[in-house]
């Protein structure tokens, strides 16, 4: 493959970019992947629509009632009591005829509104005798009827292409009957960790030496974004398992990620092999944790180097390598939710770099969010993202944080990243 050049401001050694350029530099690169197929409406949930939805008629079919009561004319406001000359329930309409003067039907929600019925009175404001009733409280025209077309006219794209399917989704699609959807194959990611110094788990541990847990919390992460994946394990600090892997990466996924062996020491051979295989950007990103970041191209694979400190890694899997995965499979782009709460606590932090700081929100007895911190943020220390439920998200120029000041965060998803 042809070495692309490294982008302007490329290298370890270059000046550090903000968060929001290295997305920019990102998205300009990325190709979205091909590829759908056809699935059973229930097996839809959670993938991403290749197709739109289009109502192929109007929902409801028919104009019904959205109260229990009864069908009524409203021009008979002055025949009181009216005469009930059938009944119309839910998939049992009233045929009989036009209503009359002076009639009417009673009906249930969901019951075809019957012709020359234009108001639905409801029952707890009528007096019923026998085969009449008593109208107490007058209803306006069309007042408690659902009219056809309400929910959707023929023709509606009611779905479009790159929404991820949720259970709502899904009764959408089912009210206009259509069993069987098209959406974007799973995007394939291969993901392995680097160093000689990493342990699977279940082995002993040596001097120096520790338990890999980068590849658990990426396994986590990825799940829940619905890819098909390859975990390619523990690759140690040796360029011909690196190759190996990158190579039988670059066959089997579309993407590729490591954690460690990205940086600039003697043993970190990654970028060399990025860059005889394809193409290779080194950025320093102007965030805290997480500023070395690898991004590029190794065959037809995609490749994203992540730092090797576990929140470090999880920070730029958040902030940087899920919009790029969403862009990817063509998802529509929805930016993670952030807004404003008091912080309980003093937060330290200098002017330089964007920083997410693991806190916890909690709710006060007025009903009030507040934030604090989990403590230690150091980027090695995991329990704080395990411990907090949400970002503290500070600018690269702000500072220190006092109590009571208004702070952005941007809260976990539920259950924890």
């Amino acid at each position: 493959m042809t070495q692309t050049p490294e982008l302007p401001g490329c290298g370890h050694d270059a000046p550090a970019i903000a968060l929001a350029e290295a997305l920019d530099r990102i998205r300009a690169l990325l190709e979205p992947i091909d590829g759908q197929h056809r699935v059973a409406l229930r097996s839809g949930l959670g993938e991403v629509l290749a197709q739109p939805i289009v109502a192929p008629a109007a929902v409801p079919a028919h104009d019904n009632a959205a109260m229990d009561g009864y069908a009524i004319r409203h021009s008979d406001a002055d025949r009181d009591p009216l005469q009930v000359v059938g009944s119309a329930f839910a998939g049992h309409p009233y045929t009989d005829r036009t209503l009359a003067p002076g009639e009417c039907v009673r009906i249930m929600t969901g019951g075809v509104v019957p012709d020359g019925a234009d108001a639905v009175v409801m029952q707890e404001r009528v007096h019923a005798s026998g085969d009449t009733v008593e109208v107490r409280h007058w209803p306006e025209q069309g007042e408690n009827i659902r009219l056809a077309g309400e929910d959707l006219a023929p023709g509606d794209t009611i779905l479009a292409p790159g929404r991820r399917l949720n259970a709502a989704d899904l009764g959408l699609i089912a009210s206009v009957g259509q069993a069987e959807i098209w959406v974007k194959r799973p995007l394939r990611v291969a993901f392995f960790s680097t160093g000689d110094e990493l342990r699977s788990l279940g082995q002993t541990l040596g001097p120096g030496e520790l338990y890999d847990s980068n590849r658990y919390t990426l396994y986590g992460m990825l799940s829940r974004l619905g890819v098909s994946l390859l975990d390619l394990g523990v690759v140690p600090d040796d360029p011909a398992a690196l190759q190996q892997a990158l190579d039988q990466g670059a066959r089997e996924a579309d993407v590729i990620l490591s954690s460690g062996g990205v940086s600039v020491g003697e043993a970190d051979y990654m970028v060399d092999l990025l860059k005889a295989g394809g193409q290779a950007h080194l950025w320093r990103i102007a965030m805290k944790p997480g500023r070395p970041l690898t991004f590029g191209r190794y065959g037809s694979a995609w490749y994203f180097g992540l730092p090797g400190n576990p929140v470090s890694v999880m920070v730029t899997f958040t902030q940087v390598v899920v919009p790029a995965l969403r862009y990817l499979v063509g998802e529509q782009h929805t930016p993670a939710r952030r807004f404003s709460v008091r912080c309980q606590g003093p937060l330290r932090k200098r002017p330089g770099r964007q920083e997410f700081q693991r806190g916890r929100l909690m709710e006060q007895s007025d009903g009030t969010l507040r934030v604090e911190s989990v403590g230690k943020q150091g980027s090695g220390i995991l329990r704080s993202m395990s411990e907090a439920n949400c970002f503290i998200v500070l600018p690269a120029d702000s500072e220190s944080v006092a109590s009571g000041e208004w702070v952005v965060v941007e809260p976990f998803l539920a259950g924890g990243l």
